[in-house]
């Protein structure tokens, strides 16, 4: 099947973002969740029809989200998952970790945690393109502490070669077969990082974009790991992101300085900035790459602090254990304080300047929301200056072709002209605007109660969720403009439908879930066999069984027959039953005893 960049802007693209990072019983990974929602916003700026970003998910939550996904896979063209989290390898298998496994065992590996063959078949329903990208070569920490029930059963380091089966699908690994993936020091892993900068990038071909992932995270990390892809494409270039032709109006410079900003951004190095600034030396994007530089060597005052404090106390623990002197043990500890000074001052320094980084960035994408909006107003002013210049135009060539008589009509015309011209926009008082705002919020799914004219807590609490789930940062203490625009821009549903137990989403609504004859919704919401019940002796049948045994003991022994012959003079036969072979006086001799039946 080939896969050309002149049809590419038609296709249908999914994706499914996961990020473990809060374990129960591992430590927190720091990265898995912001790289999840890096990972999450390249896809959504990509233009995909479908971006879903979930984070910290259990297991069945994540058995929930491969099976909706795979539903929204049928009509897809291109199917995208990324995970970040802990993955472990068992017998050559992948496995994913969600946030509540214990794995005690390296049995409980199967029951607790989500085969990669299972993200597979999620994807497997796209027409065209089938991609996972597993960021979860992460040194595993269940695989240290797990006891093996089988002694050949083989536990591997990293995740193990998968060769997927089906044509047009590739699986991205963030370390090569048997290897660890470092999460970096910085906000992303240097995997994370290469993927954003690089698979967007519009005509790009993904086997392109991959190497240049790899040759990144190689160059980052000192060539200690390496990032694979296996699986196979067509002849022709598969790209992300469709490489379009450039059409409509020249595109605002200030465009460029801000991609060029927002790349930086990501980047957040010192040789990022200061390549920016000499790019760019003036100018407002230049003060805020200022600011983001003082941020940095903050963070680095910081880190100098720190490691010098570190060695003094090292220094001071040396000194005790030598047995030296007072006055050496008193100026160690001297130093290790003034370096522990040294270090909390550099933290409050680095904090500062966060704060300040922080606030201009703020103000950054406010001046840029509002640059935005008013060169739209401006725009749609001149459209509406154009049409009415338009319409003046066409209405003095009619008059011109009318009799004298009937040009002699200016105030009708001037009538018209000024009905022509546009009307002020009014503007919403606050208790309107409030409750459009709430109006909105209901139309997206993000509010359930009604709407009204007051800035109540539930509509805070609905404000909250439609920043989470449409990535924007509103004040939610009030209503205002911006959010309001933001709100009529998303053509459908944004906030997930959250149904109770024993019921499912099913479009903007919950239906009940019916399960068939012998089953039953279980604890995960999903249908399960009911168990069968075993007899249980109750204390009834207990006496009468005692009842029964006693009466049979009780009762006198039914006659059987003994086995015994008596002989006589009229012969020999057997003893009768319930009688017994014993001896008698005979009848004419009495002191002689011969041999008698005797019957009861």
């Amino acid at each position: 099947m080939g896969l050309t960049c002149g049809s590419a802007h038609a296709d249908r693209r999914v994706a499914l973002v996961i990020g473990n990072s809060a374990y129960k019983s591992a430590p927190k990974l720091g990265n898995p969740v912001n790289d999840a929602t890096l990972v999450g916003g390249m896809f959504k700026k990509a233009g995909f029809d479908s971006v879903d970003v979930r984070l910290d998910l259990s297991a069945s939550e994540m058995r929930r989200m491969l099976r909706e996904f795979a539903g929204r896979s049928r009509d897809a063209d291109m199917a995208v998952i990324y995970y970040a989290g802990h993955g472990i390898e068992l017998d050559g298998n992948n496995y994913l970790i969600p946030t509540d496994a214990t794995l005690e065992t390296d049995g409980d590996v199967l029951d607790e945690t989500i085969p990669v063959e299972r993200a597979l078949f999620a994807v497997e329903p796209a027409k065209q393109l089938r991609l996972i990208i597993l960021d979860a070569c992460r040194d595993n920490p269940f695989a240290k502490t797990m006891k093996r029930t089988l002694a050949s059963r083989a536990i591997g380091r990293g995740l193990a070669k998968v060769e997927p089966t089906s044509p047009n699908t590739m699986i991205a690994f963030a370390a090569k077969a048997g290897s660890t993936a470092s999460d970096g020091d910085s906000r992303n892993s240097p995997f994370a990082t290469a993927l954003v900068d690089h698979l967007p990038k519009p005509g790009l071909d993904l086997r392109k974009a991959f190497g240049f992932v790899r040759d990144d995270v190689l160059k980052s990390t000192g060539y200690k790991q390496e990032p694979y892809v296996y699986g196979s494409l067509g002849g022709d270039d598969v790209p992300l992101v469709a490489k379009q032709a450039a059409t409509g109006p020249q595109a605002n410079p200030q465009d460029a300085i801000r991609r060029d900003y927002e790349l930086a951004l990501q980047l957040a190095t010192r040789d990022g900035w200061e390549a920016f600034l000499a790019a760019y030396p003036d100018g407002f994007y230049a003060n805020l790459a200022k600011g983001q530089l003082n941020k940095i060597a903050a963070e680095e005052t910081r880190a100098a602090a720190e490691q010098k404090a570190k060695v003094a106390e090292q220094e001071k623990a040396r000194l005790i254990a030598e047995r030296a002197q007072k006055a050496e043990r008193e100026k160690a500890a001297a130093t290790a304080k003034a370096a522990e000074e040294a270090r909390i001052a550099a933290e409050k320094q680095k904090q500062i300047e966060q704060a300040r980084a922080e606030a201009a960035e703020q103000q950054r994408k406010v001046a840029e929301a509002a640059a935005a909006k008013a060169l739209a107003e401006k725009q749609a002013a001149e459209k509406a200056k154009a049409e009415l210049a338009a319409k003046q135009a066409a209405e003095k060539a009619e008059q011109a072709a009318k009799p004298a008589a009937d040009r002699q009509m200016p105030e009708v015309e001037n009538q018209k002209v000024a009905a022509l011209s546009p009307a002020p926009t009014s503007t919403l008082s606050a208790a309107d605007l409030t409750k459009s705002v709430q109006s909105e919020l209901r139309r997206v799914g993000c509010l359930t109660s009604a709407a009204e004219g007051e800035w109540t807590s539930a509509a805070q609490r609905s404000l909250t969720l439609f920043n989470k789930y449409a990535g924007t940062q509103f004040d939610v203490k009030l209503a205002s403009v911006d959010a309001l625009d933001a709100l009529k821009a998303k053509p459908g549903r944004v906030c997930p439908l959250v149904c109770n137990f024993g019921f499912k989403a099913d479009g903007d609504q919950c239906v009940k879930i019916t399960c068939r004859a012998g089953y039953r919704v279980g604890d995960d919401n999903e249908c399960e066999k009911v168990p069968e019940k075993k007899p249980v002796a109750t204390r009834e049948d207990s006496r009468r069984r005692d009842t029964d045994r006693k009466q049979t003991e009780t009762a006198p022994a039914a006659p059987q027959a003994s086995g015994q012959v008596i002989c006589n003079a009229a012969g020999c036969r057997p003893i009768a039953k319930g009688c017994r072979l014993g001896t008698a006086n005979h009848p004419a001799t009495p002191t002689v005893k011969i041999p008698a039946e005797i019957c009861n």
